[in-house]
């Protein structure tokens, strides 16, 4: 029988009970979840010249069918980490899942756009809790140093679904067609509930705070770190996978002139990188903490430099290509540091809270950006621009919103609570 999570010191308890066989069940399982809800958020970058074709879809189009995803996603967020802080990972997120399958068999069977569209918003709804359930489960589980690595590497498995997103996507489209593929993803969500189910710890049902409404959020939308980071959330975090999931693409097709092919190598490579990196900071992140370099004090250094490469890649226009935006997402990797960062200021019993809030601020921002960069894209056209012309003004918006958030990072004190935070956890 699987451990329960309960409080007034259960973390530690089921720490010490957890093998460690069991922590990398445990973690396969979710990873392997948010790798397939990964593919799906960035799978329309490489399939945008076929809905093009077939569907004869625009900038516009395009950039409403990738984002409503993340409007679906952005609100989930809310119920999910009131839900997740109550009823705890696993019955969560096998429940939201259950969305996600109906909407990929949905998104195989439309004939039309809205079909489309509501397919897309049920599969964000559905995979919403995919990285917010084992972010909360693990800092119920693991102290500090871990849940840093198991958080990078999360996002290391996100970084693998996109991965998959390009070539392989690429290479199967002829073999089985976009529809097939859709099917397909729904058989391997099953699959991953169905490990879900088996391998992680239930949660108690016993639970001191129940968090009760929305209520619960006051004072997490008002704390100090929230406060500071919640810019960087919407700008510059979901501008990074605004652009990673959709306009990179675009951008490698109209502005640098790559083929359909050429540019899926461009996305495999960006996303190889990315892929890299989160291992990087996974393996780091420990040391770093260690040493005093916590990941407040990283994002306020690093934060500039990806403004910096964006600044690069705004000006080079066509000689900017897939290097060039590689670059730029491995340098503004660091923001994602922000997300265990806001964790860390809290207690484990509003865990599920502040991580969900702070991930509403970040889908928000996809969502924003890119739909806002696609019709950014159609209005400058309409209105005489080039393509290419158009792509570079979008992105120079973007980068307005990113110095904003940097910004007002910076200007705000350093928050010094999340020791004592953790201690009342």
């Amino acid at each position: 029988m699987p451990p329960t999570l309960g409080d007034d010191g259960g973390a530690a308890s089921v720490v010490r009970e957890l093998d460690p066989l069991r922590v990398a069940a445990i973690f396969g399982a979710f990873a392997f979840s948010y790798f397939v809800s990964a593919l799906l958020r960035a799978i329309v970058a490489t399939l945008a010249p076929e809905f093009a074709r077939e569907l004869h879809l625009g900038a516009g189009h395009l950039g409403l069918l990738a984002g409503v995803y993340f409007l679906g996603f952005a609100c989930m967020q809310l119920p999910v980490g009131w839900s997740l802080d109550r009823w705890g990972a696993r019955r969560v997120l096998l429940g939201l899942l259950v969305f996600a399958v109906i909407g990929c068999v949905g998104f195989g069977l439309a004939t039309t756009l809205g079909q489309l569209v509501l397919a897309r918003l049920l599969i964000g709804m559905g995979v919403s809790a995919s990285l917010m359930a084992p972010l909360a489960l693990y800092v119920r589980l693991f102290e500090q140093p871990l849940q840093l690595r198991l958080n990078a590497w999360m996002l290391m498995s996100g970084s693998l679904g996109m991965v998959a997103s390009t070539l392989p996507v690429q290479a199967l489209l002829p073999l089985v067609g976009w529809r097939a593929l859709f099917h397909g993803l729904a058989a391997l969500l099953v699959g991953a509930m169905v490990v879900i189910a088996i391998v992680t710890p239930a949660h108690s049902s016993g639970m001191q705070d129940r968090a009760r409404g929305i209520g619960g959020y006051r004072g997490i939308l008002g704390h100090p770190m929230f406060v500071r980071c919640a810019p960087l959330g919407f700008f510059s975090y979901g501008g990074l996978i605004a652009v990673q999931s959709l306009w990179a693409g675009p951008w490698l097709t109209d502005v640098v002139g790559a083929s359909a092919v050429g540019a899926a190598q461009g996305l495999f490579a960006i996303n190889l990188s990315m892929l890299a990196v989160f291992l990087a900071w996974g393996l780091a992140m420990p040391r770093l903490t260690a040493l005093g370099l916590s990941a407040e004090r990283l994002i306020g250094w690093g934060w500039p430099v990806g403004a910096g490469v964006m600044v690069a890649i705004v000006v080079l226009g066509r000689g900017a290509g897939a290097a060039w935006l590689a670059a730029w997402c491995v340098c503004t990797s660091v923001i994602t540091l922000s997300q265990p960062a806001v964790a860390q200021a809290f207690t484990r019993a509003e865990a599920g809270r502040a991580l969900s809030a702070f991930n509403l601020l970040i889908f928000l921002g996809v969502f924003v950006c890119q739909w806002g960069i696609g019709l950014t894209i159609d209005a400058l056209v309409a209105a005489g621009w080039d393509r290419a012309a158009g792509h570079r003004a979008a992105l120079t918006l973007q980068l307005i919103g990113n110095v904003f958030a940097g910004l007002w990072y910076w200007s705000h004190p350093r928050y010094h609570g999340a020791r004592v935070a953790r201690a009342r956890g």
